[in-house]
């Protein structure tokens, strides 16, 4: 069991040295904290980042806000779901490797587990009064979702002609159906090179979800800006190899029983390999990891239908966890449709979002594991950030692109019965700019504005909206 986290830190002041004693992080206290937060993280990667900020820098103190930026710039670089990233940092920060796996876990499960659920009750009941109400209302706040991001996200990166042609750009990339990857490894080249040109042509564009002020005095952590590097951060050539070997070993046998037992066409073995691609090649967070998602499991593979994305974005709008969960609805509705597993269609879709699940997640554990020794040895050699500059532009380009995507599908859905067209126009414009003014201009919470567009819309589809 890990050590309990405990630190005297010495400060000085005005007056001379004086010592202050740090909270104690025990393993007990972490693990208590990491279950509580997999059933809180609501909000997006902005909402839960600002929540794990809010709850380990400034209520907790068990890691300083230094530490916590230099975390996430970390986090930032890398390809998949940034806030689960960080997370896994936080644990194994705090209690090494184990701290880290379960911080994870904690964090992704009850997620996993909720929508494993609702995707189940999708398929049984999906067409009920009850649920196609619901999704009246919750379609248009999910659009107004992604139209805020990317309203927040562009005014706090777009600051230069350069950057604006970065977004314009990648926008104009996925509509001419460019390959995600090319994208985003383009804009990172370019950020590179024009830095290198004249570093004052990109400037700084990444702003961390947290921010700390020279002004505000400095309250002592458990793991402070000064403090000691622990001997488990340690960089070593033998650690990384067996990081590694571990690594792929946890991919490889589990892809090769998908392969033996179910041959290299079946959906789970295409599922496995698709997401560990785009657990692989996706940088930029969940909004724009979706697109890639949507334009290979919708357009090319033909798992699922455009309606059916849509409606899996909604449930995953309103799970805990990181957003890019929606994927585990993907898997279970590809199985569900195109598998059959122990005979039962049921039983094939919730095989196919475990397979999803392990395949897109477990990289992020591997990163944390092998990196953060690197990142923890050279806290002042972080020299990337040009690449990410470019590659945070571009994903404001492929935000506008998914808000493009929800918006006309959210307008003009699939089967609507003509008769009926310009009432749902209506009703759909209306939430939609009304969902966007709440959670731009009045700062309301995701959860209220999804809750109070499926009351709105089960009433309206009560009274005759069908």
């Amino acid at each position: 069991m890990p050590a309990i986290v405990k630190l005297s830190v010495v400060c000085p002041n005005d007056h001379g040295m004086t010592t202050h004693q740090a909270p104690t992080a025990s393993f007990r206290d972490a693990v208590l904290f990491w279950f509580k937060l997999g059933f809180i993280s609501f909000g997006g990667p902005a909402g839960q980042i600002a929540t794990v900020h809010q709850e380990l820098v400034e209520n907790k103190r068990w890691i300083s806000e230094q530490r916590f930026l230099h975390a996430l710039n970390y986090c930032m670089l890398l390809p998949g779901p940034e806030a689960l990233q960080l997370v896994i940092y936080m644990g194994w920060l705090l209690h090494r490797t184990i701290g880290g796996l379960i911080a994870g876990f904690l964090f992704i499960f009850p997620a996993i587990l909720l929508l494993i659920v609702l995707s189940l009750i999708y398929v049984v009941f999906g067409h009920t009064s009850l649920i196609e109400g619901i999704f009246l209302g919750i379609k248009p706040a999910v659009t107004a979702i992604v139209i805020a991001a990317g309203y927040r996200i562009s005014k706090r990166i777009l600051k230069k002609p350069i950057h604006i042609a970065l977004a314009v750009g990648a926008f104009c990339g996925i509509q001419l159906h460019v390959p995600y990857p090319i994208i985003i490894i383009g804009a990172g080249l370019i950020g590179f090179f024009a830095h290198r040109k004249n570093p004052e042509l990109m400037g700084g564009t990444t702003s961390s979800h947290a921010s700390s002020s020279n002004s505000t005095v400095h309250h002592p952590a458990i793991i402070d800006d000064d403090s000691i590097q622990l001997s488990h951060t340690f960089f070593s050539i033998k650690k990384i190899i067996l990081v590694l070997s571990v690594s792929i070993i946890a991919w490889g046998i589990p892809f090769g029983l998908l392969w033996h037992f179910f041959g290299k066409s079946s959906v789970f073995t295409q599922l496995a390999w698709f997401f560990t691609k785009a657990a692989l090649l996706t940088f930029g967070g969940a909004y724009a990891v979706l697109p890639y998602v949507f334009q290979e499991t919708v357009e090319h593979f033909h798992w699922l239908t455009t309606a059916q994305m849509m409606d899996g974005l909604a449930l995953g709008e309103t799970t805990p966890g990181p957003l890019i969960i929606v994927v585990t609805f993907v898997g279970f509705i590809a199985s569900y449709t195109n598998e059959l597993f122990l005979n039962s269609k049921i039983w094939s879709g919730i095989f196919g979002g475990l397979v999803v699940s392990w395949f897109t997640f477990l990289p992020s554990f591997c990163f944390i594991f092998l990196g953060g020794p690197l990142i923890e040895s050279t806290r002042q050699e972080l020299r990337l950030l040009p690449i990410l500059n470019g590659i945070t532009c571009a994903v404001v380009g492929v935000i506008a692109s998914l808000a493009l995507f929800f918006g006309l599908h959210t307008l003009f859905p699939e089967n609507l019965v003509s008769s009926m067209f310009w009432q749902h126009m209506m009703v759909a414009i209306v939430l939609i700019v009304g969902s966007s003014i709440a959670l731009i201009r009045y700062g309301q919470s995701m959860m209220r504005i999804i809750f109070g567009c499926a009351i709105i819309g089960l009433i309206l589809f009560q009274i005759g909206m069908r």
